[in-house]
């Protein structure tokens, strides 16, 4: 009788869901998976040893290419890690809008990870659906950093700039009339907050219409139910952390269990899963970005009664203004001492964390008292969660793959770094 022996396969790394730099090889037994071995280091950024090399302040804009679809809370867990390294207290609006943009960010990836999700399983629409809203987003992201993907807003002690009064309008045509311009540019006549504010009444309507495409679609349910289940122990075990933690049943979120920021002002709720399999994940997601509007509602109201700075007025860590600069010697000198030295950061080591959207997103830092970091180390939400890949896909067939690696929501920018 003929020996019948399991045969390897390459899955990617050109394939959709693993993001054009993962390689899977795949041990199978017919279509169905007996082994599967993540094969990382197709993007390898080095990001922690770059930043042994770059000043504190340098260091800063690496964070937005690591998880390169939730940009500031990656932002966020490095200011807290060098704030707490200086002993620097925060203006307490800056706090409300690193929070606000925090939680815009977390809606911004799960439109990503829904829409990419959907289209890995075969549904289009919700696709082009999701990126119509991030489009909104993207742009108040712009209006505020001035640019669209890598924003580098929050800075140790604070924020870039406070929120600007005026939103950019539509004003090239492409074919368009005046009419069709000014029907696009009707919700941008305000501030940026304004604009913010239009977007959160209308979001919670465009995540019905998600769900009406999805929720109860028989092929969605037939792809996702029971597909890569892991129970409470196991995903505890296997280091899980955000919606991959809570889809297992686990309530852990660090903006309740370890709050930061202002996030102990916020009112909101942790969705959490049952049965901890892809369609519970997907419905952990769907009713974070729905607490996540909530969340920012809050931020705009307060933001609107309480202005204030928005960045510490110690110079020797944020810059003057340059109003200040060019009226004041010494003010002059902080300016020039600050961005060709930098900030001088105590001797000391210390670990933040954030509950970025894919997780716990941690920032571990050892400074030495100079101007740079000593030793950067990076805990990514993500890298877990690959490594778990084979336990999740075993006994599964090789369409299941797709959406299991759909399902954990994995940036390589954080994983390969």
């Amino acid at each position: 009788m003929a020996e019948i022996r399991n045969y390897t396969m390459n899955f990617g790394p050109q394939h959709p869901a693993a993001h054009g730099v993962l390689r899977l090889v795949l041990e199978l037994d017919g279509e169905v998976i007996v082994r599967a071995d993540p094969h990382i280091g197709l993007l390898h950024r080095g990001t922690e040893k770059l930043a042994e090399h770059k000043t504190w302040i340098q260091s800063l804009p690496y964070m937005d290419r690591l998880d390169y679809v939730s940009i500031m809370p990656n932002e966020h867990a490095y200011c807290l890690a060098v704030e707490r390294l200086l002993g620097l207290d925060v203006p307490i609006r800056a706090q409300y809008i690193r929070v606000m943009f925090d939680e815009l960010s977390r809606i911004l990836n799960h439109l990503l990870w829904l829409g990419a999700h959907a289209l890995d399983v075969g549904a289009m629409t919700p696709f082009l659906y999701c990126f119509r809203e991030r489009e909104d987003l993207m742009d108040v992201y712009e209006a505020v950093s001035g640019a669209r993907l890598h924003a580098a807003y929050f800075r140790p002690g604070g924020v870039y700039r406070d929120l600007p009064e005026k939103m950019p309008q539509y004003t090239v045509t492409h074919g368009r009339n005046a009419r069709e311009i000014e029907r696009m540019n009707a919700n941008r006549q305000g501030s940026v907050l304004d604009f913010i504010d239009d977007f959160t009444r209308r979001f919670p309507g465009y995540v019905d219409d998600y769900e009406t495409l999805l929720t109860d679609n028989r092929i969605w349910k037939q792809r996702t139910v029971g597909i890569g289940a892991v129970s409470a122990e196991r995903a505890v075990a296997l280091g899980f952390t955000g919606a991959m933690l809570r889809g297992s049943g686990v309530p852990w979120d660090l903006r309740k269990k370890q709050p930061y920021a202002v996030y102990d002002r916020m009112d909101f709720d942790i969705p959490v899963g049952l049965n901890g399999d892809c369609y519970d994940r997907y419905l952990v997601r769907v009713e974070e970005m729905r607490q996540a509007n909530r969340i920012v509602k809050q931020c705009i109201e307060w933001l609107r009664a309480n202005p204030g700075p928005v960045i510490t007025s110690n110079h020797k860590v944020a810059p003057p203004t340059r109003e200040e600069m060019k009226e004041n010697m010494e003010e002059l000198i902080h300016h020039f001492k600050l961005f060709s030295e930098g900030i001088h950061v105590p001797a000391g080591e210390v670990y933040a964390a954030v509950e970025a959207p894919k997780g716990e997103f941690g920032v571990y830092a050892i400074s030495d008292g100079a101007n740079k970091p000593y030793r950067l180390k990076l805990r990514p939400p993500d890298f877990p969660h690959l490594a778990a890949l084979d336990e999740m896909s075993r006994g599964h067939m090789i369409a299941d793959v797709v959406a299991i690696i759909a399902t954990q929501d994995i940036v390589f920018g954080s994983i390969d770094r």
